[in-house]
């Protein structure tokens, strides 16, 4: 665990914000090569990937006072800090702002927006593996109390105790380093399905049903402050998030199979007058 890569005088570079960085400048990288496979303008889903990157930066801050309003009402000078800037923010946060990004987006230039969905979702999976190796450099993220000695991680580093508020020398969840070889994963799935696409939306309705399903099970091991849970303490606001994506998935397949079935029999006779 190493939250401070390189440090002389002023300047602090720190490894999350390196690997974060790199999961962006990655994703963007992804999602202009699955857009020439697809078929698509490279070129409008590099701009999108830009304006997604910063929507998602935005968004992960303003979710994260959401869920610590209290605290940020209290202390509303820390809105300002060298911490709050540093902090990665809420990942569910970034990804509905950046949803809503893309539909503007699309809206705007007459585009499919499951067809963008398609190109983006790769890039989205892998940028986050990266980045989830960010989150566990500083220690952010951290699960709950490990019974299990070869299923944990500790964290001795008082520096990111003192940004983050990681507990130290505590046998822990790995949690970070689960999601990021989970998001790994999920790229290689979804990537596969790009080389091999039946229909539109099929890559982005994957990625959303598997990440959902995956971000849902990781938050039992995941440590949340009672103030973060939701409806008495039954579930986290990522765990609701992801029934709706696991939902929206679900509505993707079922429409769009059923648009490629109507579809399908019609090619024969078209072929049929050509001849």
């Amino acid at each position: 665990m190493f939250p401070v890569l390189f440090s002389a005088g002023w300047f602090t570079l720190h490894t999350y914000g390196l690997l974060v960085a790199v999961g962006y400048l990655t994703g963007i990288f992804v999602a202009q090569k699955a857009a020439r496979r697809l078929g698509m303008n490279p070129d409008q889903i590099f701009n999108l990937a830009v304006y997604l990157a910063i929507g998602a930066i935005v968004g992960a801050k303003l979710f994260l006072v959401m869920q610590d309003w209290r605290f940020y009402l209290q202390y509303p000078r820390d809105l300002f800090s060298v911490d709050f800037l540093e902090s990665g923010g809420i990942f569910y946060g970034g990804l509905i702002i950046a949803l809503l990004v893309l539909i503007a987006y699309v809206y705007r230039h007459r585009l499919s927006w499951l067809a963008v969905g398609d190109a983006i979702a790769p890039g989205l999976a892998l940028g986050e593996g990266i980045g989830r190796v960010g989150c566990y450099s500083a220690g952010c993220c951290w699960g709950k109390p490990s019974a299990i000695s070869w299923f944990s991680t500790t964290f001795t580093n008082p520096y990111a105790h003192a940004t983050v508020g990681v507990p130290l020398h505590i046998a822990l969840y790995p949690t970070e380093l689960i999601s990021a070889a989970a998001n790994v994963g999920i790229f290689l799935l979804v990537w596969r399905v790009v080389r091999q696409r039946r229909y539109t939306g099929e890559v982005v309705a994957l990625y959303l049903f598997s990440y959902g399903v995956f971000r849902y099970s990781i938050d039992f091991l995941r440590y949340y402050s009672p103030q973060a849970l939701l409806f008495h303490g039954l579930m986290t606001d990522a765990q609701l998030t992801s029934l709706f994506m696991i939902g929206i998935a679900i509505g993707i397949w079922v429409r769009q199979r059923a648009k490629a079935r109507q579809a399908a029999p019609s090619q024969p006779a078209v072929a049929a007058v050509e001849r």
